[in-house]
């Protein structure tokens, strides 16, 4: 029976009732596994199912069947007094476009007032609480368009606070203790500010933690939400205060060493207009001419492509401007091309620490708190761990239940000459070939023929008269 049943009526379970003997066994296929699902999200659902099983097939349905998470877990009834409508519940999504946990899902033990313990898990427990780790570790390689969005968020959140222009106090220290507690202080005193005179930076600042705390499942207390939220943006604001202030100090130590803002915007035009004659002479007077053709258009050119290039030398000399003279003095174009070489620099240097806390936040959340088990699995993109399910009746009635599994999926594969090769005459079904597949993998040791794996078996007995009503079920293993 598959899954239009989840919304039957009476009727049709009366009808349904109709089909089946007394003497028959039923597995019942939808398509989530309202036992897992409705046990994470505290809900109530599949209820026309429910009360055909117990109403109406009363004993004679022997397995509950599901997909849509993508893994495989099997839970099965512990024997009890009282009935047992379905012994067996199982989940095989592992064709999936992606990996789900396991672990995730742990402590469920009781389905409609029956208990049940779990009899097998692909990926087990371990497996899927360690691969989670690929949060922290792989977030930015398999989700690096992240960085474009986390990058613009960063800048945002510190617009207000460019240039910190007071931080001879850092330098000056003796002490890495003493660096260290300046740093921090300085960090505290932006955000400070940024609490106090921001408009820009305070907005994003708010909008985020609305953001992140909506962006919390609400399987967890409104409470909880808020705090989470308020922790999660508090270590981003965090980081990019870090940022800001780290960048500024790069400025100033260049600065203060004459390395960077010693003779203006064109420091980079002038230094090539010294060494001109000498690196690329020009004996006939072209350049000259050119000049004088183009009323002056083409050095001029020049010369601020050069400074367009000059991205650091821009960035120090207008910083050092408005650190003397103040935001005032600064023209709107000047401020355009100051805070966008800013933007440049501080992009490049956040978007690796963004990645690196939002997926340790994915990490924390998925292992500890068991929320964002679909964000923090689908953020992986794991190809892996495939599953498939097969049934075998044996000739005294019971059902021999096998799961086969392939931990690693090979990535590239090739024709299968043996496939090629082997008469197509008489046509038959293609599983009946000796080489039944076209491809094979292009590693021979990742070919699933030589991999593949049974994770799970069990048999369901043959229904009897006397299971009727009070079916236990049998696990043999």
């Amino acid at each position: 029976m598959h899954d239009h049943c989840s919304n039957c009526r009476t009727n049709d379970c009366a009808y349904a009732q109709k089909l089946v003997g007394d003497e028959d066994s039923v597995i019942i296929m939808t398509h989530e596994p309202s036992w897992l699902i409705d046990w994470y999200w505290d809900d109530v659902s599949g209820k026309n199912i429910s009360h055909l099983i117990s109403d109406y097939l009363k004993g004679r349905c022997k397995l509950r069947m599901a997909g849509d998470l993508h893994h495989y877990m099997r839970h099965s009834s512990v024997k009890s007094d009282g009935p047992v409508h379905v012994p067996h519940l199982l989940v095989n999504g592992c064709g999936g476009a992606f990996l789900h946990p396991t672990h995730v899902f742990s402590k469920f033990k009781k389905f409609q007032g029956v208990s049940y313990e779990c009899k097998a898990a692909y990926p087990s427990y371990v497996d899927s609480s360690r691969i989670a780790l690929g949060n922290i570790l792989k977030f930015r390689k398999k989700n690096w368009q992240f960085d474009f969005i986390g990058g613009i968020i960063y800048f945002i959140l510190v617009f207000s606070m460019f240039p910190q222009c007071k931080l001879d106090h850092i330098l000056q220290e003796r002490s890495f203790s003493g660096h260290l507690r300046s740093f921090i202080g300085t960090v505290w005193s932006a955000f400070i500010y940024m609490l106090e005179h921001s408009y820009v930076s305070l907005a994003g600042a708010l909008l985020l933690l609305i953001v992140a705390i909506t962006f919390v499942p609400p399987k967890v207390s409104r409470k909880k939400r808020v705090i989470i939220g308020v922790l999660h943006v508090s270590a981003h604001l965090a980081s990019a205060l870090i940022l800001m202030l780290l960048l500024e100090l790069g400025v100033e130590t260049c600065v203060q060493h004459k390395l960077l803002a010693t003779s203006g915007y064109h420091t980079l035009y002038q230094w090539y207009r010294t060494v001109e004659s000498e690196h690329f002479p020009d004996p006939t007077g072209l350049r000259a001419r050119i000049e004088q053709w183009t009323y002056g258009l083409y050095p001029a050119c020049i010369k601020y492509l050069m400074s367009a290039f000059d991205i650091p030398e821009v960035m120090a000399v207008t910083r050092s401007n408005l650190c003397k003279n103040g935001i005032d003095s600064l023209s709107r174009a000047g401020a355009y091309v100051y805070y966008a070489s800013v933007f440049l620099y501080f992009w490049v240097f956040s978007t690796p620490v963004v990645s690196l806390v939002f997926g340790s936040y994915l990490y924390i959340c998925i292992n500890w708190l068991h929320i964002h088990f679909d964000e923090a699995f689908s953020s992986l993109r794991i190809a892996n761990y495939k599953a498939f399910t097969r049934f075998h009746i044996k000739s005294d009635g019971d059902l021999e239940v096998f799961t086969l599994a392939v931990d690693k999926v090979p990535k590239e594969w090739k024709l299968d000459p043996d496939w090629e090769a082997e008469s197509k005459e008489p046509r038959q079904f293609s599983h009946l070939n000796k080489f039944p597949s076209k491809w094979s993998a292009a590693a021979t040791h990742q070919d699933p023929l030589h991999t593949v794996k049974i994770v799970d078996q069990f048999v369901i007995q043959k229904t009897d008269k006397s299971d009727i009503g009070s079916s236990n079920g049998s696990v043999n293993q």
